[in-house]
């Protein structure tokens, strides 16, 4: 869940990511937080739970900043006493200048030498971060994201063409940054790896398809982790009622190979149900997109060796009622 503070309260995501998933990560940082950033670094008065992201390793919730660790020590004596355990951690950014383990450790034992409270190394009920970033010092709560995707990589079933979790996880994210009264809908769900990761983060979503053989399979996907979802088998073009976004893993594979204008037919009929989408494909169908009714707001494109995937991000032209 993620929500923007009436009170002020500030946060610093720290982000992590491969070579070949910058563009992704990039695109998920501005559809959570209206920006991105080449620091890996972001400060936003919104909320995430970092075990949402793929690439989110950690997150403060700023207590103090500063610009020099002498003024951050002055501020955390001021601190009142803590009657749980706590433990200072220096946090280990992705592109920032790096800083020694040696020089790490000490801040963390400089500034945990003034928290008000007992010390515990190996297992504090609570975690302060603290790290120096845009020339100047941030502590704060700190909370350590949870690679909760890499859980759902052992599936009952599997799909060659399938979205890795990873890539999933992020798709889900960029569709829908804030669930609150959002409806989704994957209509072209395959074995559900899009629907498991969004299930696990709390989204209403639904999902067909139209291969009734793989639809089984999706099912047990689900319920294996414990997830609860309609999954029905239905062509996009029977789909009926209004959704706030559609995630379309573009059909490519040998057995599902359609033409253009299946595509836009495709494309088409998620307009009439959809007021928001996010498409997966391998083709240039920028043209097929808007001719369906779309206007391309973002994208990205995601590298797995010498295959190559497009995410697009298009909002309709006209808003639909959602319920």
């Amino acid at each position: 869940m993620n929500n923007t503070n009436e009170n002020g309260q500030k946060y610093l995501y720290n982000y992590s990511c491969q070579e070949d998933e910058v563009e992704l990560c990039a695109l998920e940082m501005r559809s959570f937080f209206g920006q991105d950033s080449e620091e890996y670094i972001i400060e936003s008065n919104i909320k995430i739970d970092p075990s949402r992201s793929p690439f989110i390793r950690d997150r403060i919730d700023i207590i103090f900043e500063g610009s020099e660790l002498e003024e951050i020590i002055s501020k955390v004596k001021s601190l009142p006493p803590l009657s749980e355990t706590y433990r200072v951690i220096y946090l280990k950014t992705f592109s920032l200048k790096k800083v020694a383990f040696e020089q790490r450790r000490r801040v963390e034992r400089e500034v945990a030498l003034h928290v008000p409270g007992e010390p515990d190394l190996k297992h504090p009920e609570i975690s302060f971060g603290i790290v120096r970033v845009n020339e100047k010092w941030v502590f704060g709560y700190y909370h350590k994201g949870e690679a909760v995707w890499l859980q759902h990589q052992k599936k009952p079933n599997e799909y060659s063409t399938a979205l890795s979790t990873r890539v999933a996880r992020a798709v889900a994210n960029i569709a829908v940054p804030n669930p609150e009264g959002v409806k989704a809908i994957d209509p072209c769900c395959g074995i559900g790896t899009v629907l498991v990761e969004a299930l696990s983060m709390g989204i209403d979503i639904v999902g067909s398809d139209v291969n009734p053989l793989i639809l089984p399979g999706t099912r047990e996907n689900i319920a294996h982790f414990g997830y609860r979802c309609e999954v029905l088998f239905r062509d996009i073009r029977k789909v009926t009622g209004s959704y706030d976004v559609a995630i379309i893993d573009m059909p490519y594979n040998l057995c599902s190979v359609i033409s253009p204008q299946e595509q836009l037919e495709l494309l088409q009929s998620a307009y009439s149900f959809a007021n928001k989408i996010v498409i997966v494909t391998i083709e240039p169908i920028d043209s097929i997109i808007e001719h369906a009714g779309f206007q391309i707001v973002d994208r990205c494109i995601v590298k797995k060796g010498t295959f190559i995937r497009q995410i697009i991000v298009g909002n309709s032209n006209e808003v639909k009622g959602c319920h």
